[in-house]
């Protein structure tokens, strides 16, 4: 089992790649790289497997569906993760396992810091502020760069982790991991820039945003069902007492029930109210079970700091 595993997922990153795996083999000479081409059409694979990394291909698309895989194949320690793309601080790679190790954390996240603008679009910038806002209301706890590709972790946390996500949502998702177990984690600030000449950007910010927010929605109805079931239940009762209340308040007045139409609607309306807020509470009590699930697989594997010395040796 190695001591340190850096995870390089790819897509077309001939450009960039052997920068990134020399940078990160000077930063963390015992490690072993994996690089997880994922369907290139140029030769990301062979300038990686030059520069001395170790190779592996992931037919389907998206980024989720590589650290799916990696995370499942791969036995280590620590794992650290990074985009192939040149734009993260690969030289920092050390300094994020230490980071893991010192606290002991089971998650260190590379903040980005980034000077250049055209490195990190206003766009994007506004986006990832909504959508870190969003699940940190969600889920109770305040995280810097919800986004950020550049990522270290603890094999207790990568072995409970289910990894359910498909492409750039898994940023969220391993985020909303770490908020789920209430496990420790640290910042480290790490540099951002524009990807090298000839390297060609994968995000599109709209649609990648939407994919995103409808991910947080998917796992607040998983993870906080009785918020997110409480809400539409809200809602139904509020249109079933506008509608309802006046043929109530009719039949105080006169004895009778002129409007049974809308009688019958309101009715509808508040028992699918009631209907959908025990439903919540239902899919509470499950989640609890699932949340028990991942606890006690996470508590399985040791602590980062019981391997920190072998880690250290070569770091």
């Amino acid at each position: 089992m190695a001591a340190v595993a850096v995870i390089v997922p790819c897509y077309n990153e001939a450009a960039a790649v052997r920068k990134v795996v020399t940078e990160l083999r000077d930063s963390l000479p015992a490690a072993q790289i994996y690089v997880y081409d994922n369907n290139s059409s140029d030769d990301t694979a062979a300038i990686a497997a030059a520069a001395g990394a170790t190779v592996r291909h992931v037919a389907r698309r998206g980024k989720g569906n590589v650290v799916r895989r990696a995370f499942a194949d791969i036995e280590a320690e620590v794992y650290l993760l990074i985009d192939g793309d040149d734009t993260y601080e690969a030289a920092r790679a050390a300094d994020l396992v230490n980071a893991l190790l010192a606290g002991p954390y089971d998650q260190v996240v590379g903040v980005r810091r980034h000077s250049d603008a055209a490195a990190y679009r206003p766009g994007h910038t506004l986006g990832n502020r909504v959508l870190t806002a969003a699940v940190g209301a969600l889920f109770g706890r305040d995280i810097t760069d919800m986004l950020s590709g550049y990522r270290a972790f603890s094999r207790r946390y990568v072995k409970s982790f289910p990894a359910l996500a498909q492409e750039f949502e898994i940023e969220t998702e391993l985020t909303i991991h770490t908020l789920h177990l209430r496990v420790p984690v640290a910042e480290v600030e790490v540099g951002y820039k524009e990807r090298p000449a000839g390297g060609e950007s994968k995000l599109r910010t709209y649609r990648d945003g939407l994919r995103i927010l409808r991910w947080i929605l998917h796992l607040a109805r998983l993870e906080r069902p009785v918020l997110f079931h409480g809400v539409i239940a809200a809602i139904l009762g509020t249109a079933a007492l506008a509608l309802g209340a006046p043929v109530v308040l009719e039949f105080l007045r006169t004895g009778l029930v002129p409007r049974f139409p809308t009688a019958i609607l309101a009715s509808s309306i508040g028992l699918a109210a009631i209907l959908t807020l025990v439903l919540g509470y239902l899919l509470d009590a499950i989640g609890r079970s699932r949340q028990e699930a991942a606890r006690l697989s996470y508590l399985t594997h040791p602590a980062p700091a019981q391997v920190a010395a072998t880690v250290g040796a070569g770091s």
